[in-house]
């Protein structure tokens, strides 16, 4: 059987011209010459689709413009895995691959591994009657060829002749020479010895195109086991008995039924340009999540999930100057606090007057540590966690005891946070906090806040999941979208990621939403967040960012351009070690339910 790639190589034969090379002579399959049709009249098939000339070197092959060169096998692994050739059949360029299957008799190969054993058996013999020791390479071919043996006589095996070979274009030599090196690496990482076809680039060109056509004839014995590991093909299926839809298998036609919760983690990130159907697909996945008793925590920058919020009886928190909903970020978990909870909070605190602040130097950052550990003493609050239970403070508490620390230092960082204490953004998080998280679907929507106020919103509210997470573990689904606003911010993209590592202890899967893909991938935050990520879907891309995805994902060429041409809902879905394009699909009332 023949297998080649998309690419359709240079058709042979024809009228094609000759061109002398310095190093062989031009051999050339054209059967019609100019004169001949000239004569007739008439143009053949094989004229129009001929070469223009055809140039044969000791080692490459030039069609026109193109340069190829052919790479046959002659060494394999002793062992292999299913599908063990699929990194040379996704390599990240086109290549020409046959493989060439020749059945034989099993009384013929029996015959002739009788002779063969007998031929190591007497070796093995003669070492030992020497005193030598046995050549271990020989023991282990004699173990196999008498273990393929007893299996072909009980007629469970088959043997057959089998030849790889590989043929590389390129546009110029010098890639030709590249990319040889790279294939000849892969080859090589997989255990297999490859040798070019040196004075045969012709008949190894020949021997890759789709006409069977086997000019090397280079073979190796295979059983019949060895042989199906070889093929390439292998599903991506998706299916699992358990777990909500995602959309459909682009490759196989099948649905992609999925439980992020069967993955080392439960969390996702979701990338994709605007428009490309991000905020479709997270609606969708919460609505289906919802129907599997898994609650749903959604952090919403733009208010966009607030009808949908009001459509499944859901809760809307929105922040604002306005509004009822009130969180204290200086809360601690009174109910199965941690040994180590008020320093846990003192260190998140940091964080947060770091985003709050900007830079601080150290005699800065140590004197806001000595002003927070008063703010709680002053509350009464020390590491007993029975002294949890008395009232928390607020920052308008902190911002006093920096005043009160009467240091030029203390004043300034004061000055920092005095916008959240009597400025514009006084009445959002300086009182105590009046609400919990109850119902199933919880939106907490932060639109209407100033640009610069939310990912100091966006912390604080994440600070106050994480503490309602810890209180009671179950199932739940937590929703950064446009998490582009945290990670911006140094200390806040750590906060996320740490988030994020956090989050399987308590049966929580954090999905991440952005649509600034190629500055979230350039921060070691953001990589690290799409590391800590199970599941990871990538929608239509852009020019600009499909580099950095590219590189970051590890995507073929064919994934690479597929991104690119997606349509709305489409893109690649990567569970695990799978990965397969797909394309959203959506029920009619679901449609109504999120648009």
């Amino acid at each position: 059987m023949s297998l080649f790639s998309r690419k359709k190589p240079a058709a042979q034969g024809g009228a094609a011209a000759s061109k002398q090379s310095a190093a062989a002579p031009v051999k050339s399959d054209a059967k019609n010459s100019v004169a001949e049709v000239l004569a007739k009249g008439t143009v053949s098939i094989k004229d129009i689709i001929a070469p223009s000339f055809i140039e044969v070197d000791f080692n490459h092959l030039k069609i026109d413009d193109k340069f190829y060169r052919t790479l046959f096998v002659v060494g394999y692994p002793r062992y292999v895995s299913a599908n063990w050739l699929y990194s040379l059949i996704t390599f990240d360029h086109p290549l020409y691959i046959s493989m060439y299957i020749y059945p034989s008799e099993s009384k013929v190969v029996l015959e002739e591994m009788k002779r063969k054993i007998a031929e190591m058996e007497a070796t093995i013999e003669n070492d030992m009657k020497a005193g030598k020791v046995v050549d271990p390479t020989v023991q282990v071919a004699l173990d196999d060829a008498l273990a393929l043996q007893a299996e072909l006589a009980k007629g469970s095996e088959r043997f057959f002749q089998f030849g790889l070979y590989i043929t590389v274009p390129a546009d110029t030599l010098e890639e030709l020479n590249t990319i040889s090196k790279q294939v000849d690496s892969i080859l090589s990482s997989l255990l297999i010895i490859s040798r070019t076809a040196t004075l045969e680039m012709e008949e190894g060109f020949k021997s890759t195109l789709p006409i069977f056509y086997d000019k090397l004839s280079v073979w190796r014995n295979m059983d019949s086991t060895s042989l199906a590991m070889t093929f390439p093909f292998s599903t991506a299926s998706l299916t699992r008995n358990e777990g909500i839809v995602y959309g459909i298998n682009q490759h196989d036609g099948s649905l992609i039924i999925f439980d992020r919760y069967t993955l080392e983690n439960a969390n996702s990130v979701i990338l994709g340009k605007s428009g490309g159907g991000k905020s479709f697909l997270v609606k969708l996945e919460a609505l289906r999540l919802l129907m599997m008793d898994v609650d749903v925590i959604i952090l919403d920058p733009e208010n966009e999930y607030k009808k949908l919020a009001e459509s499944v009886d859901g809760e809307f928190v929105e922040f604002s100057s306005q509004s009822p909903y009130k969180i204290n970020p200086f809360d601690l978990t009174v109910e199965n606090p941690e040994p180590d909870e008020l320093q846990n909070k003192l260190l998140d605190l940091h964080s947060l007057m770091r985003v709050i602040m900007g830079e601080l130097t150290p005699s800065q950052d140590a004197l806001l540590d000595k002003a927070l550990v008063m703010t709680y003493s002053l509350k009464g609050i020390t590491q007993d966690p029975a002294t949890f239970k008395l009232e928390p403070p607020l920052l308008e508490d902190l911002y006093k005891v920096l005043i009160g620390l009467e240091t030029a230092e203390g004043h300034e960082m004061a000055t920092r946070i005095e916008k959240f204490v009597s400025g514009s953004a006084s009445g959002i998080f300086n009182q105590q906090s009046n609400f919990d998280i109850k119902n199933r679907f919880t939106v907490f929507g932060i639109r209407d806040l100033e640009e610069n106020l939310r990912p100091v919103a966006m912390y604080i509210v994440l600070d106050y999941i994480w503490n309602t997470v810890r209180r009671t573990k179950k199932k739940r689904v937590l929703v950064v979208d446009e998490a582009w606003y945290l990670i911006k911010n140094k200390d806040s993209g750590t906060y996320l990621f740490n988030f994020a590592k956090r989050a399987r202890k308590y049966s929580l899967g954090m999905t991440t939403i952005t649509q600034d893909v190629e500055d979230f991938v350039a921060t070691n935050e953001g990589k690290a967040i799409i590391t800590n990520s199970s599941l990871q879907i990538i929608l239509k891309m852009s020019t600009a960012a499909i580099d950095e995805i590219t590189k970051t994902f590890y995507l073929t060429g064919g994934e690479k351009h597929f991104l690119l041409s997606a349509g709305v809902g489409e893109g690649l879905f990567f569970a695990g070690q799978s990965h397969v394009g797909f394309r959203v699909i959506a029920s009619d009332d679901e449609k109504t339910l999120i648009e």
